[in-house]
């Protein structure tokens, strides 16, 4: 010990040469110590912000699907609105003879009204999922169901306005005894020979005169000739 302490003794001034090399590598370790532990929070801190954007970016997405699927079917429901509309005018003869306009290719109000439909069917998807996620296929669906809807609802209107107005009174006598024999074409209490003769005249009484869509005449003669061979 006397040794030490002589040596200690002798060379005390050595603490203040290496002392501080010494102290600054202690701080400099536990300054490292400190940066490792800050970018480890960091990283902690940048993977929590991560997670919680993920969850809130799918939850956007989910919300947006949800949106867009309520919104689709709504669009697809206007438009099936509309369809039962006009089908109501296109298997009832005796109704659409009431309003004749309606099917009138040459009016320009019932063009428009067709190729309105024609163009919302053309963009009709088959499933509300088809559209979810296209916002422009959307809009432009939704400007085509629109604009069928007021297409629709005008030449419509117009032709309970006009009625039979546009004919004279020679073809309007001619569109009322079309539609009694339509009506006994289709009336079962009639006999068989009777309902095609009467579907025969209102056929010729109706030529030159209404233009009856395809799908009309279709359906009238499933009806008859079905009902006869039953």
């Amino acid at each position: 010990m006397g040794a030490v302490g002589d040596i200690i003794g002798n060379y005390w001034w050595l603490v203040f040469v290496v002392g501080g090399p010494v102290a600054g590598g202690v701080k400099a370790v536990a300054a490292a110590n400190e940066r490792r532990a800050q970018r480890r929070l960091e990283r902690y801190r940048i993977k929590q912000q991560a997670k919680i954007a993920t969850a809130q970016a799918q939850g956007v997405v989910r919300v947006d699907r949800e949106r867009d699927l309520r919104a689709i079917t709504k669009l697809l429901a206007e438009h099936d609105d509309i369809d039962t509309r006009w089908f109501a005018y296109e298997t009832d003869v005796i109704n659409l003879l009431e309003f004749p306009m309606i099917t009138d290719m040459r009016e320009p109000l019932t063009a428009a009204f067709h190729r309105a439909k024609r163009t919302a069917d053309s963009l009709r998807p088959d499933t509300a999922d088809d559209l979810v996620g296209l916002a422009d296929a959307q809009e432009t669906y939704r400007v085509a169901v629109h604009d069928y809807a007021v297409a629709f609802d005008t030449a419509e209107s117009e032709a309970r306005r006009r009625r039979r107005g546009d004919f004279s009174e020679p073809e309007q006598r001619r569109l009322v005894r079309a539609q009694g024999l339509l009506r006994m074409a289709m009336d079962i209490g009639s006999t068989p020979a009777e309902r095609q003769a009467a579907y025969r005249r209102a056929r010729e009484e109706l030529d030159g005169l209404v233009s009856l869509p395809t799908v009309t005449y279709a359906q009238l003669e499933r009806s008859v000739s079905g009902e006869l061979e039953a």
